[in-house]
């Protein structure tokens, strides 16, 4: 009876552990069940918070690169791999990824240091990161570096920002060379003034009237000088401001503005015996753009003409087309050219092409067809030229057409 007893408990006692074991089982199934829920729930979030932390430095308007310790780079957005043209970037080291070392001295700097490091790089477009897709020459880059403060010391992050400051670098210096060229374009006929007020008061000239006549009228001729300097500076000025009330838009008869220039310029056209002709496709056809600013594009074209064919018989034409949605103007000449080397700077400011002109003669101010170009630029057209040298020279200008506008109005309605 003592034995069936001890069996029986013996027996009870391995169910008992028996149910235990099981319990234990399911019991680590569901832990192992619920681990990997957390794990995946984690691998989820982590992946999502990488998409997010992706999508927010692909936002970005800068290139933006994770490089490792070993300045390889791990990460690069979208900007970044834009910037250099779809090369590949992951995993390969800065010196191979980017055309110019200088690009990656800044880097290297901090990797070496532990400092932040800012600096600006000036390439040429040669070396450009952008590669075959830099046409604006010189480029100028920032390159911001600096380790990730959470990463581990003996293997750090560094986040790396290049920002294309290519534009205010051009725009500084275009500020610096027209301030460099406006001074010694005011500079020179400043000295001649005072040069030759010195004769009139120290050497006795005022008591010699015909050399006195002389001396004031050279002297005037570069107060004008001075002038037109003047006022062609405050025209570019107030061009490139962006003032909302530096074009204002009204309709016009463009036949009314040649005339104004003609009159404006018939002595010129006169003494040189030019013969000036108008084609139009309607006497009355009317532009709709900033008249004052048009006729400073007519007189400088035209003007620019005379000037530069000094000599008689002369032949400048003054035309205009409707091509669809556009109107198309041109104004050219048969005189001697513009070579084909400067071509592409003459609408800079202060460029001249004007190698015939004697010592004697006043230069013109070189700002011309700078204002041109940025007032057909203000009214959303183009200019371009094109020239043969001895055959014709023009050039034309193309803006967009405002058909509603002439259709609304009458013509008498229109000055």
């Amino acid at each position: 009876m003592i034995d069936a007893l001890i069996i029986s408990g013996i027996f009870v006692g391995f169910a008992a552990i028996g149910v235990l074991l099981y319990r234990l089982h399911l019991a680590r199934a569901a832990f192992g069940k619920e681990v990997e829920t957390w794990r995946l729930k984690l691998d989820h979030d982590l992946q999502q918070a990488r998409d997010e932390r992706n999508r927010l430095l692909d936002a970005l308007g800068d290139a933006f690169l994770l490089v490792d310790a070993d300045a390889n780079i791990r990460f690069a957005n979208q900007a970044a791999l834009s910037l250099f043209g779809g090369r590949e970037l992951l995993g390969r080291p800065v010196g191979e990824a980017f055309l110019d070392p200088r690009l990656a001295e800044a880097l290297l700097r901090c990797l070496a240091t532990g400092q932040p490091v800012q600096s600006k790089v000036v390439l040429p477009q040669q070396t450009s990161p952008r590669g075959n897709l830099e046409t604006r020459g010189f480029n100028a880059w920032v390159i911001d570096a600096a380790q990730l403060s959470e990463t581990p010391g003996t293997n750090p992050t560094t986040r790396v920002v290049i920002r294309d400051v290519t534009s205010e670098y051009q725009l500084d210096q275009i500020r610096k060379d027209f301030v460099a060229n406006a001074s010694h374009e005011l500079r020179t006929p400043l000295a001649i003034i005072s040069g030759y007020l010195e004769n009139l008061i120290d050497d006795g000239m005022v008591e010699e009237p015909e050399m006195a006549r002389r001396f004031l009228t050279i002297m005037r001729k570069h107060t004008e000088r001075i002038s037109r300097i003047v006022e062609d500076m405050l025209v570019i000025s107030r061009l490139e401001s962006g003032e909302a009330s530096a074009v204002n838009i009204e309709p016009f008869k463009f036949r009314s503005c040649i005339n104004d220039i003609l009159e404006r310029l018939e002595s010129m056209i006169r003494n040189q015996e030019a013969e000036v002709t108008v084609t139009l496709p309607d006497p009355l056809i009317v532009i709709h753009g900033d008249r004052f600013y048009w006729t400073q594009v007519l007189f400088n074209l035209v003007e620019n003409a005379l000037k530069q064919n000094p000599y008689k018989g002369l032949r400048i034409e003054i035309g205009c087309e409707i091509a669809g949605e556009s109107i198309r103007i041109w104004i050219s000449d048969n005189g001697v050219g513009i070579p084909s080397a400067d071509l592409p700077h003459i609408f800079r400011r202060f460029y001249r092409v004007e190698k015939h002109h004697s010592q004697q003669e006043i230069k013109g101010t070189g700002l011309g067809l700078s204002i041109v170009k940025r007032a057909i630029e203000a009214h959303h057209g183009t200019i371009g030229v094109t020239s043969v040298p001895g055959r014709e020279t023009k050039f034309l200008i193309t803006i967009p057409r405002e058909p509603a506008v002439q259709a609304v109005l009458p013509a008498a309605a229109i000055l």
